[in-house]
């Protein structure tokens, strides 16, 4: 597949992912142009097709996170499946997996081996809590991981922690891989070395603690938990307007203080007030704040308070519902809805947010299990003798085939 207008275009991908975040990594490479071959388990697949069935019987987050992409469905514990492997990965460039520990080097796809066959060879490792140290050998998900960064003893009430409502440690991690693999391939153009990435879920996420960890390793106590306001600005939290819409108002300075109080408040008193007139300040005396803004709030509807803050120039957002979120003004304006194919039928997705130039992003179809088994086998130089015994007895999968046994890709 080519793809030329795509900074990508060319690179060839090959990924045993499932799950979230290495999904996301390759994804966005797929988004830039990248082929992406993705090697699933014969018969169940990424185990996150079976997430749900939200989207036309389809798993939401799959659905998100795999369109672009190419599925190989393989028995990799068979002859023929470890050849079919090792082909693929001979030819890529770029060699992703987020399999449990050990089970990469078991089948020959080590940072370590592939790199002696090919030093141009970037290789990614997505790892739970690092592929050395005590934690090794121990599982992760997401929320594990936001409860060992002490994430989620941020989150939430003074009464009750919180989870955060999406996969954040998967996607901080995906992030890092995705960002790692661009800035290898760069390298390689430069010097013509590969590279061996390493990201694990904990270190992303914990770089993302950076700010918390610095306030508590300096106070000696950590961020207290305030639902929706900010642990350390003030005001900066939702107020109900007097029509019962809730807006969230974000003070970032002394000067929007200031206007907030003489501008949209029409209250100068207050921003002279001695226990508010400093961020410090005003956090120290949250409770009396949060009061005065309050009653200032339920005094304007929120078209006045909509006028006054944007006069002022004052930050400020409506608390939305994911359903109102899909209808956002900002992105329809700006036209970052697309349609996307799947087995089941189109369904919306947003483009990606890097707009690069004037190319658009690659948004090509989300793949059924085994949709691609037969045609890269065969690309891969298997002869259609040996494709049809392979689907037969189970090493390959293709999309519509009853005849898989269900053994995994590790």
């Amino acid at each position: 597949m080519d793809f030329p207008k795509l900074p990508l275009a060319g690179v060839t991908v090959l990924s045993l992912e499932h799950a979230v975040a290495a999904p996301f990594a390759t994804r966005q490479l797929a988004d830039l142009g990248a082929r992406v071959i993705k090697v699933e388990r014969t018969g169940s697949g990424d185990f996150a097709r079976q997430y749900d069935e939200t989207v036309n019987g389809q798993a939401s987050y799959f659905v998100w996170l795999n369109r672009s992409k190419e599925s190989v469905s393989i028995d990799v514990k068979s002859e023929d499946g470890r050849e079919l492997l090792r082909r693929l990965a001979s030819s890529a460039d770029v060699v992703v997996q987020n399999l449990g520990p050990g089970a990469a080097k078991r089948l020959g796809l080590g940072s370590d081996e592939l790199r002696a066959q090919d030093p141009r060879k970037i290789v990614l490792s997505i790892t739970g809590w690092g592929s050395t140290g005590p934690w090794a050998d121990r599982k992760a998900y997401d929320l594990l991981v936001q409860c060992e960064t002490g994430l989620v003893s941020l989150t939430g009430t003074a009464d009750d922690v919180a989870k955060v409502g999406i996969s954040v440690a998967d996607i901080a991690a995906g992030m890092y891989g995705f960002s790692g693999v661009l800035a290898a391939l760069y390298q390689r153009a430069v010097t013509g070395e590969g590279a061996a990435l390493e990201v694990s879920l904990f270190e992303a996420l914990a770089e993302w603690l950076g700010q918390p960890a610095h306030f508590t390793a300096g106070t000696g106590a950590q961020p207290g938990r305030f639902g929706a306001q900010h642990a350390t600005i003030a005001p900066y939290g939702p107020y109900s307007a007097a029509d019962g819409h809730v807006v969230l108002l974000a003070v970032q300075n002394e000067p929007e203080w200031k206007r907030l109080c003489e501008i949209v408040f029409e209250d100068p008193d207050l921003a002279v007030d001695s226990r508010f007139v400093s961020n410090t300040l005003r956090v120290q005396n949250r409770l009396p704040l949060n009061e005065r803004v309050a009653q200032h709030f339920a005094a304007l509807t929120t078209d006045e308070l909509t006028e006054r803050l944007t006069s002022a120039r004052i930050a400020f957002a409506g608390v939305n519902t994911v359903s109102e979120f899909l209808d956002h003004p900002v992105l329809a304006e700006r036209d970052r809805w697309r349609s996307v194919d799947t087995e089941a039928g189109a369904v919306r997705a947003l483009l990606p947010p890097l707009q690069f130039g004037r190319a658009e992003a690659r948004m090509d179809a989300v793949p059924a299990l085994g949709e691609h088994s037969a045609a890269v086998a065969a690309e891969f130089g298997f002869d259609a003798e040996a494709i049809d015994r392979m689907l037969g007895d189970g090493t390959l999968y293709a999309a519509g085939d009853d005849g898989a046994d269900g053994t995994t890709s590790e």
